[in-house]
Order: C-alpha cells, then sequence, then structure tokens
C-alpha cells in the first residue's frame, strides 16, 4: 500500500487537472496559433505560467485505484499487476484462470 500522503496528492492533481482543462487548452490553442500576433500570444504564454503547476495533466500519475502503487498499472483497467493477479487468483475476474505450462 502507497503512502496515503501521495495517494491524496495525486487525486488532488487529478481534481484541479480536470478544472483547469479547458482554461488551458484555450491558452495553449492561443500560444500554438502562428496567425496571432507575437505579443497576444506571448500574454497567453504569461497566463499559463502564471496557473498552478499542478494543473496540468502530465503531473498527475497513474496509480493503481485499489493499493495505490505506482508502477505496473495497466492503463485500461486502472489496477496494478500485483492487484489484478490477486483478484484473479481470488476468482473475482470472470475468465481469468492462473497460466501454467
Amino acid at each position: 500500500m502507497a503512502k496515503l500522503s501521495s495517494i491524496n496528492k495525486n487525486k488532488k492533481r487529478i481534481k484541479l487537472s480536470n478544472s483547469f482543462y479547458a482554461r488551458r487548452k484555450k491558452l495553449k490553442d492561443i500560444i500554438m496559433d502562428k496567425k496571432i500576433p507575437l505579443e497576444e500570444r506571448f500574454k497567453a504564454q504569461q497566463k499559463l505560467s502564471k496557473m498552478p503547476r499542478n494543473s496540468a495533466r502530465t503531473r498527475v500519475r497513474n496509480r493503481c485505484e485499489i493499493t495505490g502503487r505506482p508502477h505496473g498499472v495497466y492503463r485500461k483497467l486502472k489496477i496494478s499487476r500485483i492487484a489484478l493477479r490477486k483478484l484473479g487468483l481470488e476468482g473475482k475476474i470472470p475468465g481469468m484462470v492462473k497460466s501454467s505450462w
């Protein structure tokens, strides 16, 4: 089990990134548009840099929903490989059986 503080910090980052998503996208579109004058693009860049760092989507860590483990997490399931194996062995995932050869 991961430290509770790191799990909560990541949840806070997810909430912040979701709330600032539209504003950040709008500013990034202005910055990337070469038809807009340089001064306006520069002002948009300054506004973007004034936003909280944790509002960026890249700051969010992919963590297991069950254990909070940061490594070996399947994106589709949002579960770590260890938690997935444990659930499979307990028979909680239909159709999943332990491999043996």
